[in-house]
């Protein structure tokens, strides 16, 4: 589907609906599209924090999913 031919299905659709929560979702949805366009700048503090990080992953010092999984299991008792 092109852009243009959304554009046309998303009208029609938004013209049809009485449901106001969904108009003002997607009124936020779209508002955010254009307002989230801001780069994020770190502090010093969450650059060093990322670069540590980044460099434990280099290392080899991470856990997986399923051994974080099992950790947790352990901490709770199960």
């Amino acid at each position: 589907m092109t852009e243009i031919e959304l554009k046309k299905k998303l009208i029609r659709k938004i013209n049809q609906t009485k449901n106001n929560e969904i108009l003002e979702e997607m009124y936020r949805l779209i508002e955010n599209e254009e307002t989230d366009n801001s780069l994020y700048v770190l502090s010093e503090e969450q650059n060093r924090i990322v670069e540590e990080a980044q460099m434990q992953f280099k290392n080899g010092e991470f856990l997986t999913s399923e051994q974080a999984d099992k950790n947790i299991e352990e901490w709770l008792g199960k």
